[in-house]
């Protein structure tokens, strides 16, 4: 299972336009990155605190519904959130390409 968890890491980390990839554990700790650490421990950080307000926003409006994705786009990146049960997936892109 680790081995197939790697192998779709790294088919999306060569997708075009893909800037970086991390992989975040539920104490919101990256546990997987093609960033730099710091960067790494920073969208970590601030991607769980979004992912648990996102949830309660969803669950307030809708007690039956549940948060499944997010997408934050700006003027230089596109952000990309799936949330799991025990883990968080970031994909960083550059929605120029």
């Amino acid at each position: 299972m680790a081995n197939e968890a790697e192998e779709t890491v790294k088919k999306l980390a060569a997708l075009r336009g893909v800037v970086g990839l991390v992989i975040v554990n539920g104490e919101g700790i990256p546990v997987k990155s093609t960033l730099d650490n710091h960067i790494s421990v920073q969208y970590a950080g601030l991607m769980s605190a979004l992912v648990q307000k996102a949830k309660s926003v969803v669950r307030d409006l809708d007690p039956t519904n549940a948060l499944t994705f997010l997408r934050i786009r700006s003027k230089k990146s596109e952000i990309i959130v799936a949330p799991d049960q025990d883990f968080i997936m970031i994909v960083v892109q550059d929605p120029a390409e």
